[in-house]
């Protein structure tokens, strides 16, 4: 595929028309990994218009927030997609026996990738020719995101619809087509991840939404968005 052709058409096109591109191209080859933030719910929205039935996949890393729960059970019955809960292979308590508890506290790369990493890559992998993300430019250390790209960490194509929206944007779309999204928005909680001070904490006015992700520390990505690691 040529992506630098591709990425200058979809620059131009609404996330509907890339979404339509993805079911048409890859089928049910194609799968949503969505943590049910405003960008996968506008996704999902968009997939029951276009008739598209395609997997859709979460990262349950149990020890997800009560209000994420909730409105993953709700947009299953809303959309009327089955949503497929992706779990780690170590409980919680099979975490702490072998790493310690609250490793999340000590060790969140860690962490990460056992409750989130490992578990997608095994979900993803040899399984999809596509997958859907939600990433934007607009969320810090995305700036460069493109709409489509081959990803090398997967072996397959990267898509991301909704690349060039901003914020302000998807909750127009949210209201406008009232769609059910996380009570914690309104709360203060702009992103939301693992149920832990650590990992999700409000932002106060003017910061940007993933400012209470890893909280005191310079980490932005969980590692599901990062590049392979070489060697």
């Amino acid at each position: 595929m040529n992506w630098e052709k591709l990425n200058a058409d979809f620059e131009t096109s609404d996330p509907k028309s890339i979404l339509r591109w993805g079911y048409e191209t890859f089928g049910d080859k194609l799968v949503i990994v969505t943590s049910f933030q405003p960008t996968g719910i506008a996704t999902l929205h968009m997939l029951t218009e276009l008739r598209a039935t395609v997997p859709v996949l979460t990262l349950d890393t149990d020890i997800l927030f009560p209000e994420t729960y909730k409105l993953i059970d709700e947009a299953e019955t809303f959309f009327g997609l089955p949503i497929t809960r992706i779990h780690p292979e170590l409980t919680l308590q099979e975490q702490a026996n072998q790493y310690g508890e609250a490793l999340w506290e000590r060790n969140s790369d860690q962490c990460c990738h056992i409750r989130k990493v490992v578990p997608l890559d095994k979900a993803l992998k040899g399984n999809y020719s596509a997958w859907v993300t939600g990433l934007r430019r607009d969320q810090t250390g995305r700036e460069k995101t493109p709409i489509v790209k081959w990803d090398e960490k997967y072996g397959m194509v990267k898509l991301s619809p909704f690349a060039n929206w901003t914020n302000e944007m998807l909750w127009i779309y949210i209201h406008a087509n009232e769609l059910p999204y996380n009570e914690l928005h309104e709360k203060g909680y702009p992103s939301i991840g693992c149920n832990t001070p650590v990992c999700t904490q409000p932002v106060r006015e003017g910061q940007g939404d993933r400012a209470g992700r890893w909280v005191n520390s310079d980490k932005v990505e969980c590692g599901i968005h990062l590049p392979a690691k070489e060697g």
